[in-house]
C-alpha cells in the first residue's frame, strides 16, 4: 500500500485549494480507500473531515473528485 509521503502533493492540494486539511489518520483513511476507486476515496475525504457526504454541495464533491483525479491519474473511476 502507498504511504502518506507518496501522496503529499495530493493532500497539500486538498488543503490549500479546498480546505480539506486532513490529519495523518484521515490521510491514512483516504489512502486505504484508493484501491476501491475514486468515488470511495472522495467519500473517505469527506468522512475524514467529518463532513456529511450525502448533504455536501455537488460542486464541492466534484471539486474534491477533480483534485484527487489530478493527482491520481491511474486510479479506477468507479467504486467496486
Amino acid at each position: 500500500m502507498d504511504g502518506i509521503d507518496d501522496h503529499t502533493e495530493m493532500f497539500s492540494a486538498l488543503c490549500i485549494e479546498l480546505g480539506f486539511c486532513l490529519h495523518e489518520k484521515g490521510q491514512q483513511r483516504v489512502i486505504a480507500a484508493l484501491p476501491q476507486g475514486l468515488d470511495a476515496a472522495v467519500r473517505a475525504v469527506f468522512a475524514a473531515e467529518g463532513v456529511d457526504y450525502a448533504h455536501a454541495p455537488g460542486d464541492l464533491k466534484r471539486d474534491v473528485r477533480a483534485c484527487l483525479k489530478a493527482h491520481l491519474p491511474d486510479l479506477p473511476r468507479r467504486s467496486v
